[in-house]
């Protein structure tokens, strides 16, 4: 039972006790007490007027005395106009430790009955995974733990985007620069070498737009027409476009060499995948999607939903709603994302019975998104109001943007490289080693390394654009991965040490006798909120809530540690408190951390 629940449940008795009157519990508001004033937790008592009949300092002085003479937790108060201040006593502290200490699944909500899908990641199979993919991924796999911590059923889904003009791109590039180069025969890794031809395009075409334009403009066109009708008219694009439709239209040798190239991708991707930790429960592909989204079209033609333009070409109108005319079909017969999104989301509500159903993608495509839900709702599906976009900010570096299309963008696989590296010379410059082998060495670089990269990324609100520092990342001090590591390390070197020194405090028992005082019950004030910080942070879909309260949590700790002699303590009995609580902490830093999908060593 957490405080509040427990001081609440309290003031229930103390104002059935003195006015003869049950009141709801719904109406004892009780919330931590402000750090301006004394107490650890505050009753509202201005709803329980009515029933005590008194002025609000008057009933809240009644229920305070009471409180103190009939419960031994509460060690004292004081009011405040209408607002009651509860102390507890160290003796309520205490119980609750010994509560979080025995419990194995601390933190894990009840079931909510709740289905959830998370659909994360979701590459297209024309690049290698890169920076802005990284946070997709950590964003996703972490509000999908978090989720599940907070009692829901989560499925992490992918939909790999392996089908359309930018697939095409890769394939014409491959077809014209490549040589007939695999990734066996090249040593490039697969989503590398299709990247490189999706580059390639690229300056194929800005050369021929280049071209063109100058053509264009010496036959006397306005500069600005010029290279509008040679962006459209490049040899390259017109090449891509009539791919796309072969595509479409079964021809098989176009099939023939996308299943190849998508292949050579998708090993790539689980290369990068399982460097990350992330895995996924199913996995979509667009190309077996986009068709039953082209039968929700016809479906939306029929009703008059849809409208068919007299170049073939399929739109929905939603002026009257405060936007504009959405493309589904183009004139061509081919469809647009919007297409494969409509079908994918009736297939898997349908499979599902979703209870919501969650987008981690970023806050560029916010009104794709807003499109998607209206179309749905329109189409007559009322479980649209169950998608749920989480927006995130793009994460720039210090030269900028970056651009697939150029080829300036941070690939995953060498950020995840130069984060290994990061963390192996910070860790031996640091030359706290001592006595670990090379493997062991190199599995602490890796987790150093991939747990800086993801903290520093999770910790940030996922509605903010973020820059992304490497360096600082990695650092030891400060709110940073490394940090918390670092600080669950020394906890349990305190324990090993512990043991050491024949202190068997797992096998005497709770000290229930012990008075925790006021730097412990700080600390055991954080491990007694950590549920309901789960809770928040899967209410506002945010686990850098997790990031910052795991952060927080750790940061007490060292001050504790620096201000308190643990080890060298005399009396038995507050030693052992102290030993069940940094174990107690530590094991909250590992679930919390657990979310976030970073490991925490025992020695660094």
């Amino acid at each position: 039972m957490t405080p509040d629940i427990f001081i609440a449940n309290k003031a229930q008795e103390a104002v059935s006790a003195l006015y003869g009157q049950t009141v709801e519990l719904s109406l004892l508001q009780v919330a931590p007490t402000r750090k301006d004033f004394e107490g650890d937790y505050t009753l509202v008592v201005f709803p329980l007027l009515k029933t005590s009949r008194l002025a609000p300092e008057a009933t809240a002085a009644a229920i305070g005395e009471w409180l103190v003479a009939n419960v031994p937790e509460v060690a004292s108060f004081n009011v405040v106009k209408g607002f009651l201040n509860i102390c507890l006593s160290p003796l309520y502290w205490n119980g609750v430790l010994g509560s979080i200490a025995k419990t194995d699944d601390y933190g894990q909500l009840p079931p909510t009955g709740r289905t959830v899908m998370v659909e994360f990641s979701s590459p297209n199979t024309n690049k290698p995974l890169h920076l802005g993919h990284v946070r997709n991924n950590l964003l996703g796999w972490s509000v999908s733990e978090l989720l599940a911590a907070a009692g829901d059923r989560v499925i992490k889904v992918n939909l790999v985007n392996d089908r359309g003009i930018h697939i095409c791109k890769s394939m014409l590039a491959w077809l014209k620069t490549a040589n007939g180069a695999t990734p066996e025969s090249s040593g490039i890794k697969g989503d590398h070498l299709v990247g490189d031809c999706y580059v390639a395009f690229n300056n194929i075409y800005k050369k021929e737009v280049d071209e063109l334009t100058a053509e264009f403009v010496a036959g006397g066109m306005d500069p600005e027409q010029a290279k509008e009708k040679a962006e459209k008219e490049a040899p390259s694009l017109l090449e891509a476009q009539d791919m796309l439709l072969k595509w479409e239209q079964g021809d098989e040798q176009v099939r023939k060499l996308w299943a190849t190239m998508n292949e050579w991708v998708y090993d790539g991707f689980d290369k990068t995948y399982k460097e990350l930790g992330i895995s996924f429960d199913r996995t979509y592909y667009e190309s077996q999607t986009y068709l039953q989204g082209k039968s929700l079209v016809q479906k939306g033609l029929d009703m008059g939903v849809f409208e068919r333009m007299p170049d073939g070409s399929v739109w929905c109108d939603l002026t009257s709603d405060g936007l504009d005319r959405k493309l589904l079909l183009r004139k061509d017969g081919t469809s647009v994302y919007m297409t494969q999104d409509l079908g994918t989301a009736q297939q898997r509500f349908e499979e599902y019975r979703l209870d919501e159903e969650i987008y981690v993608v970023g806050n560029e495509q916010n009104y794709h998104f807003q499109v998607l839900k209206l179309i749905l709702k329109k189409l007559g599906f009322d479980w649209s109001d169950a998608i749920y976009h989480m927006s995130y900010g793009m994460v720039e570096l210090p030269e900028g943007k970056m651009k697939s299309r150029e080829g300036t963008v941070v690939d995953a696989d060498d950020l995840i490289a130069d984060m290994y590296r990061t963390a192996k010379e910070t860790s031996l410059e640091l030359g706290k080693l001592e006595g670990m082998s090379q493997q062991e060495q190199d599995e602490l670089f890796r987790m150093i390394g991939l747990g800086a990269l993801k903290y520093f990324i999770i910790k940030v609100d996922p509605k903010k654009t973020m820059l992304f520092d490497p360096k600082e990342s990695i650092d030891f001090n400060g709110n940073t991965g490394p940090f918390i590591q670092y600080t669950h390390a020394r906890i349990c070197s305190i324990l090993r040490k512990a043991a050491e020194n024949g202190v068997r405090f797992e096998d005497a028992g709770f000290p229930a006798n012990a008075e925790p005082g006021a730097k412990e019950i700080r600390l055991i004030k954080l491990l007694a909120a950590y549920p309901d910080k789960v809770a928040e942070a899967a209410g506002a879909h945010s686990p850098a809530l997790i990031a910052n309260y795991a952060y927080e949590l750790a940061k007490e700790f060292n001050q504790y540690y620096h201000e308190t002699p643990i080890l060298r303590e005399q009396n038995a009995c507050l030693l052992l408190f102290r030993l069940v609580l940094i174990k107690s902490l530590a094991a909250v830093l590992r679930k919390a951390m657990g979310i976030l999908g970073i490991g925490l060593p025992e020695k660094m």
